[in-house]
């Protein structure tokens, strides 16, 4: 084969002479790839040897493209933008809210118990440096907040298990004082005819939020979270009471809860114990913090549901949750054989980490066993407290999320509101 002569040019650079040498040298490659290349994979090679050089000569004539970088705001808003577009949301049909008058004080992690027409409201946190220590009642006849009366001294302030017999509300533990302060083992009774207070044989070992019922005859209180305020609690005692009185001084040990922790629903229902939710962990108080000041720890939300039936040597699981969902153990009614579940938190965003509230409302089937989401709230919402009557599904309190497209937590509330009910 011939070989063209190229003479040294008049003018020029070194640059422009080692690229008419690199010319000439591909030039031959690609005669010798066309000539000898057995496949067709040699196209291949000569395009990306063709842009090899092209990139590394700084001859090409297009420029190459920069992506521009995405920042940490960019990240920490993806999952947030467009209506209910966080991952947290569930699909939910609209109810129509209507919102009456607010409770006399806002408050987080209270608790209430409804006897007939009326909501019994306790406790809770007004800021998370101060916590009320008084009961308010609304009244659902005339849609009005009235009696207002105070707890004992020595009674907790949050994180309470409660349960009532019709008459008699049974008040269990919970954390004492603002903050992330400690536990009380300390258990009252409440005859809401007098207004009268009455002692209860403490528990083994102080607990927060437990989950609390009053099944064939005795106070059963179960899991929460031991005395550090974040170490998982399994244990499962109960008490034989009656007309708010004990009938034993001591606390029997029962079957232990499979899976521990706070903040999940109790419920009796079909004359079985059941166990809704909740969390594993807490936030707990900064070692050596003169005030207790919260601090967070890692949290861990579920959906597991267990039964206990009468005479049953373990608990039984059921068909999970929706979501995961905690901080709901005053945040259910039982209405025609179903479970109603109002709010709570799941598991927090992937992104940004913070906490994420929920905006649904749920429903258990306990004919079918089955759960479907039926309505969504006016906001997200935890520690939701709930009431049902006369086809109204009531809440108040709580604290809601800072709004339609951040579902992390903000403002502490005292409103309440009603929808229609319509299962």
């Amino acid at each position: 084969m011939a070989m063209a002569r190229f003479a040294p040019p008049k003018s020029g650079s070194r640059k422009s002479c080692l690229v008419l040498s690199c010319i000439v040298v591909l030039g031959l490659v690609l005669i010798l790839d066309l000539r000898f290349a057995p496949s067709s994979s040699s196209s291949l090679i000569r395009s990306n040897t063709l842009d090899a050089y092209l990139r590394t000569s700084g001859t090409a004539s297009a420029p190459p493209v920069v992506k521009k970088p995405k920042s940490k705001k960019d990240d920490k808003n993806a999952n947030l933008k467009g209506p209910n577009a966080t991952f947290a949301d569930i699909p939910a049909p609209q109810l129509e809210w209507e919102e009456m008058a607010p409770a006399p004080v806002a408050r987080l992690d209270g608790a209430a118990i409804q006897i007939k027409n009326l909501l019994y409201v306790f406790a809770g946190y007004g800021t998370i440096d101060y916590v009320h220590s008084h009961v308010d009642v609304y009244n659902f006849s005339d849609n009005s907040w009235g009696e207002r009366f105070d707890m004992p001294k020595e009674m907790a302030h949050s994180h309470l298990g409660m349960v009532t017999d019709g008459r008699y509300i049974y008040v269990v533990t919970g954390q004492y004082g603002p903050q992330c302060r400690g536990p009380t083992a300390r258990n009252f009774v409440l005859d809401t005819v007098t207004k009268e207070w009455r002692d209860l044989p403490s528990l083994p070992a102080p607990r927060y939020a437990p989950a609390t019922q009053l099944w064939k005859g005795r106070l059963h209180v179960m899991g929460g979270s031991k005395e550090d305020r974040h170490e998982i609690g399994f244990d499962h005692w109960s008490l034989a009471v009656k007309d708010g009185k004990a009938l034993e001084t001591e606390w029997r040990i029962e079957i232990p809860i499979p899976r521990g922790g706070p903040h999940r629903a109790c419920v009796v229902a079909n004359d079985k114990l059941l166990a809704i939710g909740g969390q594993e962990g807490d936030f707990m108080a900064k070692p050596g913090s003169p005030i207790f000041k919260c601090v967070r720890r890692s949290e861990v939300v579920y959906s597991n549901v267990y039964m206990l039936e009468d005479g049953a040597d373990r608990w039984k699981e059921l068909a999970s949750m929706p979501k995961p969902d905690s901080h709901i153990e005053f945040a259910w009614v039982n209405v025609n054989n179903s479970i109603i579940i109002v709010g709570g938190t799941t598991e927090k965003h992937p992104v940004t980490k913070k906490m994420v509230l929920v905006g649904e409302i749920f429903r258990f089937d306990l004919n079918k066993l089955e759960w479907s989401v039926i309505g969504r709230l006016p906001f997200r919402i935890k520690t939701t407290l709930v009431g049902f009557w006369d086809g109204w599904l009531y809440f108040t309190s709580g604290q809601r999320d800072k709004g339609p497209h951040d579902p992390s937590p903000k403002k502490v509330v005292g409103s309440m509101w009603r929808t229609k009910l319509h299962l």
